[in-house]
Parts: C-alpha cells; sequence; structure tokens
C-alpha cells in the first residue's frame, strides 16, 4: 500500500512539475521554470509539514507528490550547465539563491499553518 500511494503521488507531482515548467518557459528560460518548481515545493512541504500530515497522507503527498514534483537533479544539472558555458556568476546566484531561498520559503509554509 505504502509503495503504491508514493507512486501515485509521484506521477501527479512529476506530470504537474512538467505542466507548469513548460507552460513557464514559455515565458522565461528553464533554470526560471525550474526554481518556481523548487521553491513552490519547499513552501507546499512547508505547510504539509506545518498541518502535520502522518502516515498514508504524508506519503502520498510529502514522499509521493512533492518528491516527484521537486527536482534536485534538473536543479544540478542547469547549475552544472550555467558553469560549464562560463556564466559562473549566474550559477552562483542560481544555486545559493535556490537553497536560501527555498528554506526560507519552506519556513514561511510551515509557519502560515501554525
Amino acid at each position: 500500500m505504502e509503495l503504491l500511494l508514493v507512486g501515485i503521488g509521484g506521477a501527479l507531482g512529476s506530470v504537474s512539475r512538467y505542466f507548469i515548467s513548460k507552460l513557464i518557459a514559455g515565458y522565461s528560460n528553464f533554470v526560471l521554470a525550474t526554481f518556481i518548481v523548487n521553491v513552490a515545493g519547499a513552501i507546499l512541504l512547508g505547510v504539509v509539514s506545518g498541518i502535520g500530515f502522518t502516515g498514508n497522507l504524508l506519503l502520498l503527498c510529502a514522499d509521493g507528490f512533492l518528491g516527484s514534483f521537486t527536482t534536485f537533479s534538473t536543479f544540478m544539472y542547469e547549475g552544472f550547465n550555467l558553469f560549464q558555458n562560463k556564466k559562473k556568476i549566474n550559477a552562483a546566484i542560481y544555486i545559493i539563491g535556490s537553497m536560501i531561498i527555498g528554506v526560507l520559503g519552506y519556513f514561511i509554509g510551515n509557519s502560515i499553518t501554525l
């Protein structure tokens, strides 16, 4: 049952990420799309944690949906490509900014549930 819940959440999260990334990329670039999706995921994880989801609901929402909605691998890929393309300042801003704003996003999401 646990694997099924994580799988269902994961399928919904990855499709949601793809849709939102495509929508944002139509107006900007993929780096911005990944940044927005990851920060939104951090905020939502903060909300899920603050509400106190447990058990199956936590597996479905946090491990499944948000685990696949956010994307660490794409974040690393894009950051590395910025470095390779001689855009070291952009890469540093993207990587450090994503981590700082992601943590702040989690904190904000968690705080609004109190």
